[in-house]
């Protein structure tokens, strides 16, 4: 809250607070996580493309649904952001509030990205997670988080009244422009609310304002997805490296990030078909 309260408590305000909390989605609703399907996909699987995303920079590429896709840190700590599409139609994106509302505010393994509305289908399955140790720590921060948007030079202007161009909308933006050979603006246009890979977030305990703080991740430490549908994905090498201090700064120590897609072994996926969209709306009862 911006200013103190201008009315008083009500006589029941202690009554109104003590309302049990209710968890709008629980997790025994949403399909099972397939640990062992997982897993033995992973055994031998084989890598197929390795990309590397420079400091303060973007890039995207395909991921072909039924492989995997890794995150890893490679020099120093570093932040990315993760923007995902359906490879065939980028009106069909992930949703970081529904994922958020369905998982929790940082997600990790056993966890999945969700597509936006009408289709509301898991886009990708995280399958390891080498910080998933970290937990929440005592401010009440964790790794991985749906709850940020994305370092942008709008808000950026509206604070600082400087232009910075290297914020993750802007590379993000840039690199699915070149990707799909798109105007500028109509490719920002598709640029959306991202998972922050590796960084470490949360709200704070009083006024309930988004921090963040330097992340754990170091050189090695590694994100894994499981494309559930035809992919195409952007990921941007934050401006602010660890996030310990800002994120558009062309000062911060920044690191460049890898991306390595990996493909099961042959006949490994034989029977596993691509998430279908959202059901609803046809049923022959409706």
């Amino acid at each position: 809250m911006a200013i103190p309260a201008q009315h008083p408590e009500p006589v029941d305000a202690a009554e109104r607070r003590a309302a049990a909390p209710v968890t709008v989605y629980t997790m025994d609703r949403l399909p099972t996580y397939q640990e062992d399907f997982y897993e033995n996909l992973r055994k031998e699987m084989v890598l197929v493309e390795k990309r590397n995303v420079p400091p303060r920079d973007a890039v995207a590429l395909e991921i072909p649904a039924g492989h995997f896709f890794r995150i890893v840190s490679v020099e120093g700590p570093q932040v990315g952001d993760l923007n995902l599409w359906n490879a065939a139609d980028l009106s069909e994106r992930f949703y970081s509030g529904k994922t958020r509302a369905l998982h929790a505010t940082h997600v990790s393994t056993g966890d999945r990205l969700w597509s936006c509305f009408p289709r509301l289908r898991p886009m990708a399955t995280i399958t390891r997670d080498t910080l998933d140790w970290y937990g929440f720590d005592e401010s009440g921060a964790g790794v991985h988080d749906v709850i940020g948007t994305r370092c942008d030079p709008y808000t950026n202007f509206l604070l600082t009244g400087a232009e910075y161009h290297h914020c993750c909308h802007s590379t993000l933006a840039r690199a699915l422009a070149a990707a799909r050979d798109l105007p500028l603006a109509e490719a920002e246009q598709h640029v959306h609310d991202v998972v922050n890979v590796f960084m470490c977030t949360g709200y704070t305990r009083d006024t309930h304002q988004y921090f963040m703080k330097a992340s754990p991740v170091r050189p090695g430490d590694f994100i894994e997805f499981f494309a559930e549908i035809d992919l195409l994905a952007a990921l941007s090498t934050c401006p602010g490296g660890d996030c310990g201090a800002g994120h558009s700064s062309d000062s911060a120590a920044c690191y460049p990030l890898q991306v390595l897609v990996f493909r099961p072994q042959a006949g490994k996926l034989e029977g596993w078909r691509s998430w279908e969209p959202n059901g609803f709306g046809t049923s022959e009862t409706e």
